[in-house]
């Protein structure tokens, strides 16, 4: 079973250390993907790489928008993505894929390590794992997932349209609200990635941004999310999922 990792980037000066974090992973069918989404800068980190990566250029639209044009670029069966700043653990694709067979889980998500702008571990993050209805109720009120510890089944992330490209910041909460009414989101506690924080990063150049976004998506599914809870049947409550329709954001 091949693991497509798909590495979104805009002028990033961290994307050598992620390409080559993805890179050495342990288990041994992978495809790296990077999406270059109209950077003007940082590109020669690149250089070294580019025979052992799929190499992807597009104008710059925003990571949801990178997302997409990997997951239409890869031939895995599996989903992971890595942000450009980030790094995945050596084992992080064998140790997942392992854990999520063996649990029959399509999606899983895992505990991560906080580093700093030098590489420094700085604390880790780990939560406990939830039930199918503790996860839509958490994901009701916050997103407790980083986005790149997640892995998917390819086609169930296709099958849930992809990533809605008209949410700049909050896409991968939507996601993850859209699949948690599709299937059991499940926790490895295991640490699998080093989550870079540092002052150019997103999150903190466009909180307020990202919090307006977040209660978007709370909005957006509230009535699936209490369908949800009230039925505590799934397969009712994803008849209520506004899936975006290809190509077009919600």
């Amino acid at each position: 079973m091949k693991v497509s990792i798909i590495i979104p980037f805009y002028n990033c000066p961290y994307i050598d250390q992620a390409v080559k974090s993805a890179l050495n992973q342990t288990y041994p069918d992978v495809e790296v993907i990077v999406v270059n989404d109209g950077s003007t800068q940082q590109t020669e980190k690149l250089a070294p790489f580019l025979n052992r990566i799929k190499y992807i250029e597009k104008s710059n639209g925003g990571t949801a928008t990178a997302l997409n044009a990997g997951i239409e670029a890869a031939t895995g069966d599996y989903f992971a993505w890595l942000s450009s700043d980030d790094q995945f653990l050596p084992d992080k694709t064998a140790d997942q894929l392992a854990f999520m067979l063996n649990a029959k889980a399509r999606v899983s998500y895992t505990a991560f390590r906080f580093i700093d702008s030098n590489s420094v571990v700085t604390s880790d993050m780990r939560y406990r794992p939830l039930s199918w209805k503790e996860t839509v109720h958490t994901l009701a009120d916050r997103c407790p997932i980083n986005g790149c510890t997640v892995m998917a089944e390819m086609n169930l992330i296709r099958q849930a349209g992809k990533f809605d490209e008209s949410l700049k910041y909050t896409h991968d909460y939507d996601m993850w609200c859209k699949l948690s009414l599709l299937t059991h989101l499940r926790y490895m506690d295991e640490i699998t990635v080093h989550y870079r924080v540092h002052e150019d990063m997103g999150s903190k150049k466009h909180y307020l941004e990202q919090q307006q976004g977040a209660e978007q998506v709370r909005k957006r599914y509230k009535q699936a999310f209490e369908l949800f809870r009230e039925s505590n049947k799934p397969s009712k409550a994803a008849g209520a999922i506004p899936l975006r329709k290809r190509g077009k954001p919600l």
